[in-house]
């Protein structure tokens, strides 16, 4: 049976009039006067607005606009103070470092016509606009949506941007030498795991670079590697440790690479194919806990060949190395310099802890179904120094490394 077809609902006219209020000079009047947002001081603020006789509707929507412009800052920085939002929108929405780095691949295939499908309140379709092609179409069915695109392009001044409010499966690809798209990927119940779930279907996605070759799309970090259309570039992104998409890249928007993990900010990346396993090996005096990025990229075995190193375990995406330089320099990963060995045993732990002094413990784990809360509630430390504990597999068997963060070289 095919999993059925989430359409999100589209938001009502009611909303995107008050909306419509609230970016006149009325509404912006109001947001001025707004202090700097505290949510502990929201609801004094709403109740002052209400004495100063402010709309009902017109102080609900700038109250929430105030809201979201504080938790914008993260994905936008200073600009979120000049775009507008939806919580929806800014949940959704690309970081901006990321949009740019979108952008950025339609740079270097030229065209003058690329489609925004799926655009959101545009945050890709500002960084697209900022290429400064002649034509950049933003789609988006949702009007409160399409009405916040529009105001942002305004706010940037971006020339030669288009934004219509239409389902894309009625739009002309015709002439079109650029298409990005970014699919919705919740439903009622939450996340859409199912990529025929998403709106529009992951199947619709792929036929869009069936007619126009230059189509990007922002897929879930967390899609299955099989499910990737051949020849096309698959570029996992982390941001700040955050993997917060998969990026797919076809005909000329692809350098080549079957598989890409790309980290933000430094803009470190590491390619491969996939089909490598990597050695497995004794545990060395550093341990690498690789980025997400490179994790969901299955790049794991590319990474420790950088490192000179090995694979703790075949299943497990640790890596470790003899090789003090290159563990405390690379990008790809979170270093640490391992102190002891042991099985797992929760009596050998505690007695090493708590000859060590140990109070505050920092647990790390993968391979295991041991919980850090369960651990320390078992350990029941007490003393006033700090450690780092990994809980995994060594070869199989459950072990326990105790370790401690090595200091990142940077520029090395």
């Amino acid at each position: 049976m095919p999993a059925p077809r989430w359409t999100p609902p589209a938001s009502s006219d009611v909303e995107v009039a008050v909306f419509r209020r609230l970016i006149g000079d009325e509404g912006r009047a109001v947001l001025a006067g707004l202090p700097t947002y505290d949510g502990e001081r929201a609801l004094a603020v709403a109740e002052a607005l209400r004495r100063a006789g402010v709309d009902p509707d017109l102080a609900a929507a700038a109250l929430t606009q105030h809201r979201l412009r504080a938790r914008a800052q993260g994905k936008f920085g200073p600009l979120a103070d000049q775009l507008w939002f939806t919580a929806t929108g800014l949940e959704q929405a690309t970081r901006a470092v990321v949009a740019d780095r979108h952008a950025q691949r339609f740079a270097g295939v030229g065209g003058r016509r690329v489609l925004d499908l799926c655009c959101g309140i545009g945050g890709d379709l500002l960084a697209l606009a900022g290429l400064g092609l002649p034509e950049v179409v933003g789609v988006e069915r949702d009007p409160m949506a399409a009405a916040v695109a529009v105001a942002n392009v305004a706010v940037l001044g971006r020339p030669g941007v288009e934004v219509r409010c239409e389902d894309l499966r009625g739009t002309s690809l015709a002439g079109v030498d650029g298409v990005f798209v970014d699919p919705a990927r919740r439903g009622p119940g939450g996340r859409a795991l199912d990529p025929g779930a998403w709106s529009p279907p992951y199947d619709m996605v792929l036929g869009l670079a069936e007619q126009v070759p230059a189509t990007g799309a922002k897929l879930a970090p967390g899609i299955a590697h099989h499910r990737l259309p051949a020849g096309a570039e698959a570029e996992w992104v982390s941001d700040g440790g955050d993997v917060v998409e998969c990026a797919l890249w076809c005909g000329p928007l692809s350098t080549g690479v079957a598989r890409r993990a790309t980290l933000l900010p430094s803009g470190a990346t590491l390619t491969g194919d996939g089909s490598r396993t990597g050695e497995v090996g004794a545990v060395g005096r550093y341990l690498v806990e690789p980025d997400g990025a490179v994790i969901r990229a299955g790049l794991v075995a590319e990474a420790a060949e950088l490192l000179d190193g090995r694979l703790l375990d075949a299943t497990i995406a640790y890596v470790t190395t003899d090789r003090g330089d290159l563990a405390a320099a690379t990008p790809f990963g979170t270093a640490y310099e391992v102190i002891d060995v042991m099985p797992f045993s929760i009596k050998g732990l505690r007695t090493l802890l708590r000859h060590r002094g140990v109070g505050r413990l920092t647990v790390k784990k993968r391979g295991t179904a041991v919980t850090p809360e369960e651990l320390r509630r078992q350990l029941r430390l007490s003393g006033n120094a700090e450690a780092t504990v990994v809980l995994t597999r060594i070869a199989g068997a459950q072990s326990i490394l105790l370790v401690h963060p090595l200091p990142h070289l940077d520029g090395a």
